[in-house]
């Protein structure tokens, strides 16, 4: 008995180091393939699928007014607010379970196809390389004193208006949009493939995948303005809930790596909490504390003006150089999770 039961806990073992091992390959490529190419622009986006879901079912709870040529909910709040949290459901469970069945498929067929399939879509997760890409692409124009070529650029990656902007008010636009992408489209989608690569086979993608529906609901429902109140409620909030660890042990990542953690947790507890969501203000904060920069201020939406809290100490102004070195300190930050998660992982491993 015993000798089966030590045969059994073996083969468990080496199932188990095995899949392992596959997750962080999967981990390693995808990181690589992320930083080598990013996004190519030819290819479909899994996010420009699960974007074309989202769009079929609320257009079909949605109807145009005749009166104001606007879109209106068909159903009454609490309907509305119920069928938004159907939608949510099924596109963050969908999304991660169709790209499990398929990974788990294509592992029965051949490993390689599984592994590859896996790699690429992971790094459709990882938006560092694409981050990197649009900053650098409006601060090219910028560097040929082109201002109305860099709106035009800027526009292309931010929801403000940006026909009258400044070359400050650019780069403000700039770094607000790196600092507060660097978690949403790095380090939390990073998170949950470092925690779905310890939990289960293909585990790292479908996590991954299942965090970025989450997130494209937000972008594309999660607004607190009609039509979208009460669809988008549920989204919103799921959101919010998913991003607030990885968003939290970044800021920690992030406070340590710039040899000033003090100081960085209490301008993030000080400024941080006065954005509404309870993540962004955290982003941007940390690294406005980092750089010694001040974010936030007046910007302008369809013509309307919104001021959104300051963040950080205006210390020094907001140049070129202060918008690579947030680009430097999110590359900084991946690589670290992934170092420390391959090194626990390899450590476990021998073990057995």
């Amino acid at each position: 008995m015993t000798l089966i039961m030590a045969i059994a806990s073996n083969l468990h073992l080496n199932y188990l180091n095995v899949n392992l091992n596959v997750n962080i390959l999967v981990l390693v490529l995808a990181a690589s393939l992320d930083y080598l190419l990013g996004d190519p622009v030819n290819w479909l986006h899994p996010v420009q699928v699960i974007g074309w879901a989202i769009a079929q079912f609320t257009n079909g709870v949605m109807m145009e007014d005749p009166q104001s040529n606007q879109r209106i909910p068909l159903f009454t709040p609490l309907v509305m607010k119920f069928l938004g949290a159907i939608l949510a459901i099924s596109i963050i469970w969908g999304s991660g379970i169709a790209i499990w069945l398929t990974a788990i498929a294509l592992s029965q067929v051949q490993p390689l196809l599984a592994i590859a399939f896996s790699s690429i879509l992971l790094a459709a997760c990882f938006a560092g390389r694409s981050l990197r890409d649009a900053a650098e692409s409006v601060l090219a124009v910028l560097q040929i004193d082109n201002l109305d070529m860099a709106r035009q650029e800027l526009s292309r990656y931010v929801g403000r208006d940006t026909n009258n902007l400044s070359e400050g008010e650019i780069l403000r636009a700039v770094l607000e949009t790196v600092t507060e992408n660097a978690i949403d489209a790095v380090t939390a989608p990073l998170f949950y493939a470092l925690l779905g690569s310890m939990l289960f086979d293909y585990g790292g993608v479908t996590l991954a995948i299942a965090y970025k529906a989450a997130s494209t609901l937000d972008s594309m429902v999660g607004y607190r303005e009609s039509p979208y109140t009460d669809l988008g409620w549920f989204s919103a909030k799921t959101d919010d809930v998913l991003t607030w660890l990885p968003c939290r042990l970044t800021v920690l990542t992030l406070a340590l790596l710039s040899r000033k953690p003090v100081y960085v947790w209490q301008i993030c507890q000080r400024d941080a909490n006065q954005d509404p969501s309870p993540n962004s203000g955290w982003s941007e904060c940390v690294y406005a504390a980092i750089l010694q920069v001040q974010l936030g201020g007046a910007n302008y939406y369809r013509g309307i003006l919104k001021q959104k809290p300051l963040l950080g100490e205006p210390i020094e102004p907001i140049s070129p150089s202060k918008i690579a070195q947030a680009l430097k300190l999110t590359r900084i930050c991946f690589l670290l999770w992934v170092s420390a998660f391959i090194s626990i992982m390899a450590i476990s491993i021998s073990k057995y």
